[in-house]
């Protein structure tokens, strides 16, 4: 990253999330009409797909887990603000945090690859559950934050507040877009990367992103999900 990045300091001043419930009003203010737009018509067209499947995710996991059906977790996006994101759950109710967290943290501070603590075995997931994490299908319920105005469909991955209290000043230039479903670091080798080349992935989206980025983006994002889960069903039979 060049030298001039590394002088900049977070976009609000400060090196902490803002204070205060951001939750209340959607930071979309300074997003392209266009990009707006292409979220809401996507969301339009997908839905009558989505809907069902995402009916059928929902009485799985109430099958093979008790406990709620969605995970929801403050998030940070657009300028520093903090938000509630949705997912299904794929962990048993109350699982323990504090090891995935030293796990982000080691990735933070060293050159290692971004893979994820589950790529050899978790007992906190539930069954099924590392399926719908590798197919991606586990985040379809961050559509309502797209719907709210809180994500794009395309963006950088939206990071927990103990994740945003490492970042280095420069880390914080990807906080000028939304956060996404997907995103260029996503389809640029995800997992095969570090936790630097991730941020500079998600700095050259967030200062150039366009309607072109982000159809692309979007087009390369399926193919991406279905060779995970294929590496995944590999590395299951090793």
């Amino acid at each position: 990253m060049t030298s001039h990045l590394l002088k900049l300091k977070s976009l609000d001043g400060s090196t902490e999330p803002s204070s205060g419930d951001a939750r209340a009003a959607a930071p979309t203010s300074n997003i392209s009409l266009w990009k707006r737009a292409l979220d809401l018509f996507c969301l339009l067209v997908a839905l009558p797909t989505l809907l069902p499947l995402m009916l059928g995710i929902a009485l799985l996991i109430k099958v093979v887990s008790p406990g709620p059906i969605f995970f929801m977790q403050d998030r940070i996006g657009y300028l520093g603000r903090r938000f509630r994101m949705y997912k299904f759950r794929t962990m048993r109710v109350n699982a323990e945090t504090s090891t995935h967290k030293e796990h982000l943290k080691t990735l933070i501070n060293s050159d290692a690859p971004m893979t994820k603590m589950d790529a050899k075995g978790d007992p906190r997931i539930i069954p099924f559950g590392r399926i719908l994490r590798s197919s991606g299908l586990d985040e379809l319920p961050q559509l309502i934050n797209v719907f709210k105005g809180e994500m794009s469909l395309v963006g950088p991955r939206p990071c927990t507040p103990y994740e945003y209290e490492q970042f280095q000043p420069w880390h914080k230039q990807r906080f000028k877009a939304l956060p996404g479903l997907t995103g260029l670091w996503q389809v640029s080798g995800k997992n095969r990367t570090t936790f630097s080349q991730m941020i500079e992935l998600d700095i050259r989206y967030a200062t150039s992103w366009s309607l072109w980025m982000d159809l692309r983006i979007i087009a390369l994002t399926v193919p991406v999900l279905l060779g995970q889960v294929t590496e995944q069903q590999i590395n299951k039979k090793k």
